[in-house]
């Protein structure tokens, strides 16, 4: 066989498979009967090496360490840990968590929660200035502007979506304080979280189940995220940030 030709073959191949695996992973969703819009990956994180892209903020006695490849937070009283790069919609953000029940002291079975699009309006330039002094306790978030969604807090009784307006007040609305069953936490249980930020389209959805479909009249468009919990043990694996466009 030529040279030439075996030489060019070759680099063909190597043109075809590198671009192949440098496409960004795309997506169609249907986020509505009449929305349906493309998803390019933009960021991804599988937590195989280390946490230089994640502040941690967590109160004394809890720990957040890499273990087979996945985030383990096992917290005695309030974490949270922030993604560092600011987001700008419209996105979607996904995860995959797991709630551990081993018998642990800390394997509470609560409090599956995060932060999306938050912003401190005191420092709006920067969310971590006050990241020391927050340190994890719960109610140190109050003064952010953000999105919540707890899964399963107050002893796996309640399940609440909240929308901070950045002075201390956490309206909440009654069709998002939920209390049945199926809106809770079973423990050893993989869940798959989606959460869309698209233009004042807000949804958050577990294992595939759309448990919040919010038109927000004046949305939030950009801030950070960050897993959230308190008195619990859990995984958190395959996080990804994409871009949504129609």
């Amino acid at each position: 066989m030529n040279s030439n030709y075996l030489k060019s073959s070759i680099f063909l191949l190597f043109t075809v498979v590198f671009n192949y695996r440098c496409t960004p992973t795309l997506k169609v969703l249907e986020l509505t009967d009449s929305l349906e819009v493309n998803a390019k990956l933009l960021y991804e994180e599988d937590f195989d090496d280390n946490l230089d892209a994640w502040q941690v903020e967590q109160m004394e006695g809890g720990s957040s360490i890499l273990k087979d490849s996945k985030l383990e937070i096992d917290d005695v009283a309030g974490c949270t840990i922030w993604y560092k790069k600011e987001l700008s919609g419209p996105i979607m953000i996904e995860y995959d968590t797991y709630i551990i029940d081993e018998g642990d002291p800390n394997d509470r079975v609560s409090d599956m929660n995060c932060f999306w699009m938050a912003t401190d309006v005191e420092n709006p330039e920067n969310l971590f200035a006050k990241s020391a002094s927050r340190h994890g306790k719960f109610s140190n978030y109050d003064n952010l502007r953000l999105y919540y969604m707890g899964v399963g807090g107050h002893d796996n009784t309640k399940t609440r979506f909240r929308r901070y307006v950045g002075n201390g007040e956490r309206p909440l609305l009654k069709e998002h304080d939920f209390t049945k069953n199926e809106y809770l936490l079973e423990s050893n249980k993989n869940y798959h979280i989606r959460i869309i930020a698209y233009n004042n389209l807000i949804q958050y959805y577990r294992n595939g189940v759309k448990m919040i479909d919010l038109y927000d009249d004046n949305p939030y468009t950009s801030g950070y995220f960050g897993f959230r919990t308190v008195n619990n043990h859990m995984t958190i694996d395959n996080f990804k940030v994409y871009r949504l466009k129609q």
